[in-house]
């Protein structure tokens, strides 16, 4: 769709609310479009209503601002590199003729840099909407959470209420792809606004985001003039805030603030951290690689796991490091011993646990996940085991990978590995279910952490193998009787968040002997 005018509207709308009488004549209704897929190259060709009324009915659309957004992206982007070059010929360091002549060899990255702003964010609404009916009760928080701060006007915006919201769940729809666009937007227009109240852009670390947003040949010559950018703040803050949203969901920034107990700027220092610890821009690419190459489906859920599995980072960075959150130092000394772990999981664990590894990775190797990036991603759920073992080594001056099989075989001699499989496999329901499984999540990985402390402070010099051998030897009675436990709980079928409790609690007292 082109041009001048609002050809599809609702059923339920009438042709004076659309407010224009000189298509009245040709306009429909979005239920009776018989297309698959509507793309808007011009603004206003559908009502917000008629787009909804196309996509409850099996349509695929998104709006007008998602459909033009490489316009204004490329406007913001023109004006920024303006006003870059425009201290640049004030300075004498670029003549006026030169400047256009940049301008204009600049073309081609400028419209790939565009297009992959609004890849992303196109990517994004397609991940929120493969898992739309499962984060419905999210969404209805995150629409609450907007409006309470006077942000969102959900009738101005054609948003559903919590009746009708309930009244989707109940007859298994989520949201559509143009009611989740505009979610996506409010979203990152609020965390845009959070961020630009604190000093998260002057972070030093930063000025590689600010890099990374400017062509090539700018950043080759005129990278010392980027930090006074005049507008530096706002096109730093406005990248973490779309990156954020576009990997982690429009529901995140809440939901991390909310369970943590953190604000805005410690979420996003813990997010930035985790991405650059972790290393998932490179799976991230991998996946995208795949394009055109098979099922979208299986990219999309690669894309929301992963994301879950960096949200499980961001929360371990906000637990133990929430006012360390210096980035630059985090990811310097956290990096390299994590991507260790990572890279040599077969030959840190017990066969069990390796088995279970193998399986996982072999899974998506039968859905048509190339096998290198299949097993980076049957890896990613350990990331938060890496991160505790690596602060493990460090404290105790330990070898890293020594560290590592301590530290598994612990998960292995004292059923924990169960235990976290079976909270990662709990049925949750609405987000104070959610939340309660990620407080048992954290728990159990910080007590799996204190006992390899504790067996490693109590040996000394001793092998960490050899000196969890001993712990478990010396501590046997309390061991046995957790173990006795867990096992009763393992045998049966049912197994809750009251099972769970119980099962953590054991493993809480045999932490604290000694």
């Amino acid at each position: 769709n082109g041009g001048i005018g609002t050809y599809v509207k609702a059923s339920n709308e009438s042709h004076e609310e659309v407010g224009d009488r000189s298509n009245n004549g040709v306009r429909i209704n979005g239920r009776d479009l018989r297309c698959k897929v509507i793309g808007e190259g011009g603004n206003l060709g559908l009502t917000q209503r008629g787009r909804i009324e196309f996509a409850l009915n099996g349509g695929r659309c998104n709006t007008d601002f998602i459909d033009n957004s490489g316009g204004v992206e490329c406007s913001d982007r023109e004006v920024n590199i303006k006003i870059l070059l425009r201290e640049a010929v004030a300075t004498g360091d670029l003549g006026l003729a030169r400047r256009n002549s940049l301008l204009a060899r600049m073309t081609e990255e400028v419209s790939g840099l565009v297009l992959r702003t609004n890849y992303q964010q196109a990517q994004a609404i397609s991940v929120m909407s493969s898992r739309s009916l499962e984060r419905i009760n999210e969404n209805a928080s995150l629409l609450r959470w907007l409006e309470r701060s006077g942000l969102l006007d959900r009738a101005l915006e054609f948003l559903p209420n919590d009746e009708e919201i309930a009244e989707r769940r109940s007859r298994g729809r989520g949201m559509t792809r143009p009611e989740l666009a505009v979610m996506l937007a409010y979203a990152k227009i609020a965390q845009f606004d959070a961020l630009c109240a604190s000093n998260v852009s002057a972070d030093p670390s930063m000025a590689e985001e600010l890099l990374r947003y400017f062509p090539a040949p700018l950043r080759q010559r005129f990278a010392p003039l980027m930090p006074e950018h005049r507008l530096a703040t706002q096109i730093i803050t406005m990248l973490i805030s779309s990156s954020m949203i576009n990997r982690m969901g429009p529901a995140f920034p809440m939901r991390a603030q909310e369970e943590t107990g953190s604000d805005a700027a410690s979420v996003a220092r813990a997010y930035t951290i985790a991405r650059e610890v972790v290393g998932i821009r490179e799976l991230w690419a991998g996946i995208e690689a795949l394009d055109r190459h098979m099922i979208a489906a299986v990219q999309l859920d690669m894309l929301f796991d992963s994301s879950r599995q960096l949200r499980n980072a961001v929360y371990w960075f906000l637990r133990h490091h929430l006012h360390d959150l210096d980035i630059a130092e985090q990811i310097r000394t956290m990096r390299e011993g994590v991507a260790a772990i990572m890279q040599n999981l077969p030959a840190l664990m017990p066969a069990a646990t390796a088995r279970r590894l193998e399986a996982a990775a072999r899974d998506l190797y039968e859905r048509g996940v190339p096998e290198a990036l299949a097993r980076q991603m049957a890896a990613l759920p350990y990331a938060i085991a890496a991160l505790d073992i690596v602060e493990v080594a460090r404290h105790d001056d330990r070898d890293l990978l020594e560290a590592a099989r301590a530290y598994f075989e612990l998960g292995r001699a004292l059923k924990l590995d169960w235990l976290k499989h079976e909270i990662e496999t709990l049925e949750v329901e609405g987000r104070w279910q959610a939340l309660g499984r990620g407080t048992l999540r954290g728990a159990v990985h910080d007590q799996q952490r204190q006992i390899l402390q504790r067996c490693l402070a109590e040996r000394g010099s001793t092998d960490a193998e050899q000196a969890v051998a001993e712990w478990l030897k010396s501590h046997r009675d309390a061991v046995v009787k957790a173990l006795h436990i867990l096992t009763e709980m393992q045998a049966g079928k049912h197994v809750d968040f009251a099972t769970l409790s119980v099962a953590l609690e054991e493993v809480r007292r045999l932490a604290a002997v000694g």
